[in-house]
């Protein structure tokens, strides 16, 4: 076994070989990708041995428990960014070490380390398996490697691709933002992305080895007019292939950044109160994430913390109404080929037909609902022990067409866009700032809106989504992560056009550049 330490992995780059060529639909075109073999990575460079994981899973289970896992990651992160139309930021992370776990009922003992040699690794399941205080476990002494689809094939690996490949990306997006109106002022452009290696492997004999891509173009804009100054961003971004960042897909961004800054100029501030209101789709599906789909996570509803901890197979919503979290959406910042306890990505459905199915489970709660996993074990990274988090949430196309569902509205508001949410997990309280919307006036959109909040209760909204529309959409913006208990994960989230019979409305102090 090769001693790495940290410093001295910083100071070698591994090439990985080999490749395999697969297909798949990106933006309406066939693609083929090509993608550096996962399997043997870990052992190659660090030499982790399927031999070396069982003595280290013997000692984590040297006292007892009901299984361990071992969870090694090598994540190398770029970010660039550009302003005032100079390079005025950029850097390069790297995270290499090695989680291990011990589970005895509903308690963890967790450990982790950044030395890859056998002896650091052997201290840190030593002091996991503190957790349990019996006879030692058997170990299974053959690890099956778990065989999953590939949601985010590579054509090139992202550690392959020059830094300074990177510079044209931000530079050109940059002039597209000042080349499109005389009011923008300021522009940073920003590119970031991240390569994650990592292998799971498990005393019941489980092992997934994984490369794992994420990035994002992201233009954030201030524009100026008549005294009065204005901003606002826009992303694009996911688990993509350095070749999905296409000069349209640059031009995209730098339009829709500019066009969110111009038309908040023009916005007024709606009055507030109760009122209907349609979340459009796409972005606006971060509510259903946050104010609903928390709520839905396993552990929460074991500790009775969510209100819906007695409600599988009761009405939760509307016979029209069905939500999801999907692993795998090809490409999108959620979607996952196995999750980090080594579970296959799947699809779960959460509300069929307004009744709610099922939590979202990784293998604890699975084991205390006496549920299969649902592939939602998930950390921030190898410092961290997994727990039930969301991937791709949404909710699924209904049978109004998304005009009418304007149409059934005299007074109220039209949300395109959300941020800034703030929500209580257990009651399901909420409240998020309206980054874009216009207001209702007999069916009709009218005036773009600012300064506002809309405010209500998670489970009570879905209770009052009256109308589905048949326009559901992913949102595909760059930055989405869910924080949960100190970790954040990387998550999508989705919507068709749905009107809310009602919510508060609620006015704030202007937030200008």
């Amino acid at each position: 076994m090769n001693s790495y330490t940290r410093r001295s992995f910083l100071q070698t780059t591994a090439a990985a070989t080999g490749a395999v060529v697969v297909s798949s639909m990106f933006d309406g075109r066939l693609i083929k990708f090509a993608y550096a073999e996962n399997a043997g990575y870990f052992e190659r460079e660090f030499g982790i041995s399927d031999a070396l994981c069982h003595e280290i899973l013997a000692k984590a289970l040297s006292k007892g428990g009901d299984f361990a896992d071992l969870y090694f990651e090598n994540t190398i992160a770029n970010t660039l960014a550009l302003e005032d139309g100079k390079v005025n930021r950029a850097y390069s992370e790297v995270e290499l070490g090695v989680g291990i776990r011990t589970v005895r009922g509903e308690q963890t003992g967790y450990a982790f380390t950044q030395e890859l040699t056998k002896e650091a690794i052997l201290v840190a399941a030593s002091t996991a398996a503190t957790i349990a205080d019996s006879s030692a476990k058997k170990v299974s002494t053959i690890f099956t490697s778990a065989k999953t689809r590939n949601y985010y094939p590579l054509n090139r690996l992202w550690t392959e691709i020059p830094f300074e490949s990177r510079i044209p990306l931000v530079q050109t997006l940059n002039d597209l933002c000042f080349a499109l109106s005389p009011n923008v002022v300021k522009v940073q452009a920003t590119f970031s992305d991240e390569q994650k290696r990592c292998l799971v492997v498990s005393s019941d004999g489980g092992k997934f080895e994984d490369l794992m891509p994420l990035n994002y173009l992201l233009a954030s804009v201030v524009a100026e007019k008549k005294g009065q100054r204005q901003r606002a961003y826009y992303s694009r971004g996911g688990r993509y292939d350095f070749s999905a960042y296409t000069p349209q897909l640059v031009n995209f961004v730098a339009n829709e950044s500019v066009d969110r800054v111009l038309i908040l100029f023009d916005a007024v501030s709606p009055p507030a109160g109760e009122m209907p209101v349609v979340l459009g789709p796409g972005s606006p599906g971060v509510l259903l994430h946050e104010a609903i789909g928390h709520g839905m996570e396993a552990d929460f509803n074991r500790k009775k913390i969510s209100i819906y901890s007695t409600m599988i197979g009761k009405p939760v919503a509307e016979p029209f109404v069905n939500i999801v979290d999907n692993a795998t959406n090809e490409f999108f910042r959620g979607s996952i080929n196995a999750d980090d306890e080594g579970s296959p990505g799947q699809s779960t459905l959460l509300v069929e037909k307004g009744i709610l199915k099922s939590y979202l489970h990784d293998k604890i709660s699975s084991k205390i609902f006496k549920v299969k996993s649902t592939g939602n074990g998930r950390r921030e990274s190898y410092r961290f022990a997994p727990m039930p988090r969301m991937r791709n949430t949404y909710m699924l196309a209904g049978p109004d067409a998304p005009e009418d569902v304007i149409k059934s509205v005299k007074k109220g508001i039209y949300c395109k866009d959300l941020s800034n949410g703030q929500v209580r997990i257990g009651e399901g309280d909420f409240a998020f700032f309206v980054t874009q919307g216009y207001l209702i006036e007999d069916g009709k959109l009218t005036a773009p809106i600012k300064d506002i909040n809309i405010m209500g209760n998670g489970p009570k909204v879905l209770k009052n989504v009256t109308k589905v529309g048949s326009d559901f959409k992913i949102f595909n913006g760059g930055t989405g992560y869910c924080g949960k208990n100190g970790q954040r994960v990387p998550v999508s989230f989705g919507l068709p056009t749905i009107l809310v019979n009602s919510l508060t409305v609620g006015g704030i102090k202007s937030q200008e550049a």
